[in-house]
């Protein structure tokens, strides 16, 4: 699995111009499955994105907390993103094969979300968002720092 972390002051996803989901400061994750993604991937990419450390903490050191830091108001918002694991070996058409079915990917997309909020201390109530699996998104966020991070759990195994 393949996420796309950013640091955020808030971000939000429409659908059909309705909003279906919002937070405050917090992290935006594009999340992309890959066709050979196991639970195993799922959860580690989900506790990794709640443990980076990309926060300032109380005392104001950089660096020093993570999302779900007890000190902070802060949230993420998932959305699933199965073009992070296009390619373009041979032209410029992307080549998704590489990007697991939407059946199978809904399926473990859900689990990785269950394994986000389990995750996270107290269970993580009103801190876990998402957008609307497959559905067209608009996603829109205003970047704080910018701070941008890319993890991917097939380059844990390297």
């Amino acid at each position: 699995m393949r996420a796309v972390v950013q640091r955020v002051q808030r971000a939000s996803v429409d659908v059909d111009g309705a909003t279906v989901s919002s937070i405050g400061p917090g992290l935006l994750v594009l999340v992309g499955i890959h066709a050979e993604d196991t639970l195993e991937d799922a959860k580690w990419l989900a506790g990794k994105v709640l443990k980076v450390r990309c926060f300032e903490n109380a005392e104001g050191k950089s660096w020093a907390d993570d999302v779900c830091a007890s000190t902070s108001p802060r949230q993420v918002l998932f959305v699933s993103q199965f073009t992070l694991h296009g390619s373009f070996a041979g032209g410029n058409k992307p080549d998704l094969h590489n990007a697991m079915p939407p059946g199978p990917a809904k399926a473990l997309y859900d689990r990785f979300l269950e394994h986000a909020r389990s995750a996270w201390p107290g269970g993580g109530d009103g801190k876990i968002h998402d957008g609307v699996f497959g559905a067209s998104m608009a996603v829109s966020l205003v970047n704080d720092g910018p701070v941008t991070f890319v993890l991917d759990s097939r380059a844990r195994k390297a």
